[in-house]
């Protein structure tokens, strides 16, 4: 379980993230796109992976992780059970979704 405070600091501790507000929700944005969303009245967050990403995430035991439903989803955006998940596999998701928006260095 993750509370919605940890859930922002684990956001918040990636290098060059801001936070800010989406709709009803909090986005973190790194490289000036979303990486990640946090629904706090849902405790419901949402990360921005690749589908085979996503796939992975999804297939683990007792998962926290489904698909956004629609055309987001097929594209790899996943919510994440807050009420569910363990502090160090969201920490682990996030990196996944904040890295892949990373520029290559070179």
């Amino acid at each position: 379980m993750v509370s919605n405070q940890r859930f922002t600091e684990l956001a918040l501790s990636f290098t060059d993230t801001s936070e800010h507000p989406h709709f009803h929700k909090k986005a973190y944005k790194t490289a000036g796109k979303i990486f990640c969303t946090l629904d706090e009245a849902a405790r419901l967050g949402m990360v921005t992976l690749t589908p085979d990403d996503q796939y992975v995430y999804c297939k683990i035991p007792g998962s926290a992780f489904y698909p956004v439903p629609g055309s987001w989803g097929t594209k790899g955006s996943t919510y994440i059970d807050l009420k569910k998940v363990r502090p160090g596999l969201l920490r682990e998701a996030m990196q996944v979704a904040w890295t892949r928006l990373q520029k290559p260095k070179g």
